[in-house]
């Protein structure tokens, strides 16, 4: 699988760890940075991530920043992106079965980096449920990129 990551600064060391766990088991790894610990803006590396995998040039993404957060809220930006903090292994599940997370965001701060590696791999083992409900919900989401206003302000 291809597998874009990045973080900004305060992910920088739970990025590195994440992208040699991802080549270690076979994943082609994009790390589009940051490449050090110096301070940088996050939603640089949210958008670069996010366009790799909108524009089907990797499978899925991986982000991290302080609460990831942020980065979840940039990548979410770009047409086409369903970014998931993932807070805990159910979660991660359930969104990527329910929800068809594309990107996967982590906090640096508040995730153990053994947590970290154990969500990752579910999210990239784990696949979304097709047909029913969950197809519908996660097409009326990506219809409302195409909105130009909410139906509240018609």
């Amino acid at each position: 699988m291809k597998i874009a990551i990045g973080a900004d600064h305060a992910g920088f060391e739970l990025k590195q760890r994440l992208g040699a766990v991802l080549a270690a088991q076979g994943h082609e790894v994009k790390d589009l940075g940051t490449n050090s610990p110096e301070s940088c803006d996050y939603p640089d590396f949210a958008a670069a991530v996010a366009h790799e995998v909108a524009g089907g040039r990797a499978d899925r993404g991986i982000l991290v920043c302080t609460t990831g957060i942020g980065m979840s809220i940039a990548a979410n930006k770009v047409k086409g992106i369903r970014a998931a903090l993932a807070v805990n292994p159910d979660e991660v599940v359930l969104t990527r079965k329910h929800n068809d997370a594309n990107i996967l965001t982590f906090s640096s701060r508040y995730t153990k980096p053994e947590d970290a590696e154990q969500m990752m791999r579910i999210f990239l083992d784990t696949e979304f449920e097709r047909g029913g409900r969950h197809e519908r919900r996660v097409n009326k989401m990506m219809a409302l990129e195409h909105e130009d206003e909410s139906p509240a302000a018609r």
